[in-house]
């Protein structure tokens, strides 16, 4: 299965948490490629609309090759490969990387206050899980803000990576789960073309 783009994955998702329509829910997207798909869902669900926003570390010396994740508050999240890097030097990146999540907060909303969701159910939306490392970021920091329940909702993921975060949250929405994955999230879309900080701006300026 292949999604044609974010609007008709958006769409797709929509229609998979349609139970969840005019309930007590806060739909957060994870820029940039999720807001898209967010954005769709949260009108659809007539919820407001906010952000989590995860911020890879990358291994010292190859900045792709990603060995945490976090966001503006809630735990650090590693993979195995962090055990072995600088402690010094990995909680520089920590600091860094929490400072780049919120300027990105401010520069997305503008300073909007965030939708109270305590006692509410948080639907964490995406474009695609790969490895999970962000998306359990995301999870850890919509904790801090004490939601009834969690649900996950994405167009694509790795069979291995949902049954992980099956053990995370209280439900994980998934349109397809590929036993082999193809590797990156884009080759399940048949455009998947990158969105802009601009792009994240207008669809969270028009709510």
């Amino acid at each position: 299965m292949s999604f044609a783009n974010r609007q008709q994955a958006g769409k797709a998702l929509a229609d998979a948490v349609s139970d969840y329509q005019d309930k007590p829910v806060v739909v957060y997207a994870l820029p940039r490629g999720g807001v898209v798909l967010g954005k769709i869902v949260a009108s659809s669900l007539h919820a407001p609309l906010d952000l989590l926003i995860p911020r890879k570390i990358g291994a010292p010396g190859n900045e792709e090759y990603a060995i945490a994740s976090v966001t503006e508050t809630g735990d650090v999240v590693k993979s195995p490969e962090a055990t072995s890097v600088d402690p010094s030097w990995f909680a520089q990146a920590v600091v860094a990387q929490r400072v780049e999540a919120k300027r990105r907060r401010e520069r997305y909303l503008s300073g909007r206050a965030q939708p109270d969701v305590t006692g509410k159910t948080a639907i964490i939306v995406d474009d695609g899980i790969a490895t999970g490392l962000t998306m359990k970021a995301a999870i850890e920091d919509v904790k801090t803000h004490q939601p009834q329940s969690i649900v996950i909702a994405v167009p694509v993921a790795p069979q291995d990576t949902v049954k992980e975060l099956e053990g995370l949250v209280d439900h994980v929405v998934v349109l397809e789960t590929p036993l082999l994955f193809l590797g990156s999230i884009g080759a399940y879309y048949d455009s998947f073309e990158q969105v802009s900080d601009e792009e994240v701006v207008d669809l969270m300026s028009n709510l």
